[in-house]
């Protein structure tokens, strides 16, 4: 007897997910804060001082998150040596993302190539008008047209959840966090803080100062591998997003589902990668990376809980975890 799966809906999953993103980044903001209020108030001992902390952490974010979105996406393109393709080069690719962003009810992004036979994809660009999709040569090759559809809508859905937005926003938080608490350790091992620490003395403040300065310094070590933490499951939470809505766009999550276990399963490794861009593909596309890592610790999800996932949307039972025979099939 067969063993069916609890059903699950896409929008379900779809809300789901977005809510759990917006309290990830909420609380990645609130990190950034805080660091910039500890970081204030160790330095001047005053409220003022907190504000002041508070709002150049603000501006770091800004002026990160301004660079990252004007350049990021032409950074990330040459870096993979991706080549623009037209409807003559590659006319089943074209015909597919063309059909998927009339369903997503967004511009037809650009399209790339990398020349590499080992089977991935990413999507780029600050939001739909000036997004850009590429895939390797090898998932051209490897997957059917189900399975391309399914890989397309994934990364459509990318563009049109605004998730490249999304992650560089937290990308940015997480970056003046660094920045800040990089700042704070040298300031302070240099002996910057002393002047402030005896000036608290002086005025009768010397202790709650002292107090100030070592929470300040103790958020400035942990922080940064928290907001890193929080990034990754960030990073995560919009994997699972795009799949169940790349399931919105195509209504078949078995395409999705195989090509996600091809694309797993392959053993070519993808030259152009590195951990700047991994988790941008579709799947990472440092396998032995992937392999030892821990969940919290991981830049996408298992596998084999987004084939779960998908799974849950037709009612199937899932695979278990260790099932690699089964997953082997499934690809």
């Amino acid at each position: 007897m067969s063993i069916v799966g609890h059903r699950q809906s896409f929008y379900g999953q779809i809300a789901s997910n977005r809510r759990k993103s917006i309290l990830l980044v909420l609380i990645v903001f609130l990190l950034m804060a805080g660091i910039g209020l500890a970081i204030g108030l160790a330095m001047g001992a005053t409220v003022e001082s907190g504000v002041v902390g508070i709002v150049v952490a603000i501006v770091v974010a800004m002026v990160i998150t301004s660079i990252s979105y004007f350049s990021g996406d032409s950074l990330v393109l040459a870096a993979s040596g991706a080549k623009e393709v037209s409807p003559e080069n590659a006319p089943q690719l074209m015909n597919v993302v063309n059909e998927l962003s009339i369903a997503a009810g967004i511009p037809p992004p650009k399209v790339y190539l990398i020349n590499d036979t080992a089977p991935n994809a990413f999507a780029t660009g600050r939001d739909p008008k000036h997004a850009s999709v590429a895939i390797t040569t090898g998932l051209l090759q490897k997957l059917d047209r189900e399975e391309l559809q399914g890989v397309m809508a994934h990364e459509l859905a990318h563009v049109r959840n605004l998730d490249i937005r999304f992650t560089l926003l937290v990308g940015a938080l997480v970056g003046s966090i660094v920045l800040l608490t990089d700042f704070f350790l040298r300031f302070s091992f240099y002996g910057g803080m002393s002047g402030g620490r005896s000036r608290g003395r002086d005025s009768g403040g010397g202790g709650a100062a002292a107090i100030l300065f070592i929470i300040a310094l103790a958020l400035a070590i942990v922080a940064p591998f928290f907001a890193r933490l929080v990034q990754l499951a960030v990073n995560r939470e919009r994997e699972y997003l795009a799949d169940a809505s790349s399931v919105e766009l195509t209504r078949n999550p078995y395409g999705l589902q195989r090509a996600l276990a091809k694309i797993a399963g392959d053993t070519e490794v993808l030259e152009v990668a590195n951990r700047a861009t991994q988790h941008l593909y579709i799947v990472n596309p440092i396998k032995r990376f992937e392999e030892r890592s821990k969940g919290l610790m991981s830049t996408h999800p298992s596998v084999v809980e987004r084939i779960n996932r998908l799974r849950a949307l037709s009612g199937e039972a899932p695979l278990a975890p260790g099932d690699h025979e089964a997953l082997a099939q499934l690809g």
